[in-house]
């Protein structure tokens, strides 16, 4: 394995960049908040990445502490990669980052690749500036489903397809409202009051969102 590179700056701007600031890192991190994966999810929900970058980036992030590896029992006997706790820590920056580039969105082009769970983390973003609290949302969009947990403790943040129990609430929009609350040109509350988004459930999510 290559030796680190490094800035050698004594900030601690620096040092976090040492460790993510090459290109994939941080989004092998979005992935990896859905929980773990295998190398050849990853792959699939990276478009562009070449396998050798992948393997590579994979590693110095082992190798940095910020995930691990492991081997799924019979019959999967599939190697996963995961968070570790100091990954996790990294969902406040990505969450800034998005909050940051939603501005430069813009309309989705006809090259760009799309993928149901990449609105995860914005829409998580719109559900906690709702204020709705804790608790398990499914969100059914036109590319697919996946849920978000709100307040996920050692839960991942968020998962592919349905959720995998009874949610306090379920969310039915259509990407375009999606990308607007993405771009923050559109808030979650203002969506669900102006009967863009559905709400249905008991849980107290959807009862909050449904008093907007």
């Amino acid at each position: 394995m290559s030796p680190r590179r490094s800035y050698d700056q004594y900030c601690s701007a620096a040092r976090a960049l040492d460790a993510v600031g090459d290109r994939w890192t941080l989004l092998i991190v979005r992935e990896l908040l859905g929980g773990p994966r295998r190398y050849t999810d990853l792959h699939a929900d990276l478009p562009g990445v070449s396998t050798d970058v992948l393997a590579s980036r994979l590693k110095d992030m082992e190798r940095d502490g910020l995930t691990t590896r492991r081997r799924l029992p019979p019959p999967g006997a599939a190697y996963v990669y995961e968070l570790t706790g100091r990954g996790r820590e990294l969902l406040p920056v990505l969450q800034a980052l998005g909050a940051w580039g939603a501005a430069a969105l813009g309309e989705r082009g006809p090259t760009d690749a799309v993928r149901a769970h990449w609105f995860a983390l914005p829409l998580l973003r719109g559900l906690r500036e709702a204020g709705v609290g804790e608790g398990l949302v499914e969100v059914r969009l036109d590319e697919g489903a996946f849920h978000l947990w709100l307040g996920a403790g050692e839960r991942p943040v968020y998962g592919d397809g349905p959720a995998p129990e009874e949610p306090d609430a379920r969310l039915s929009l259509d990407t375009g409202i999606c990308e607007a609350v993405s771009r923050g040109v559109l808030s979650l509350r203002d969506a669900v009051r102006e009967g863009s988004v559905g709400v249905v459930g008991e849980g107290l999510p959807a009862k909050l969102l449904r008093e907007a």
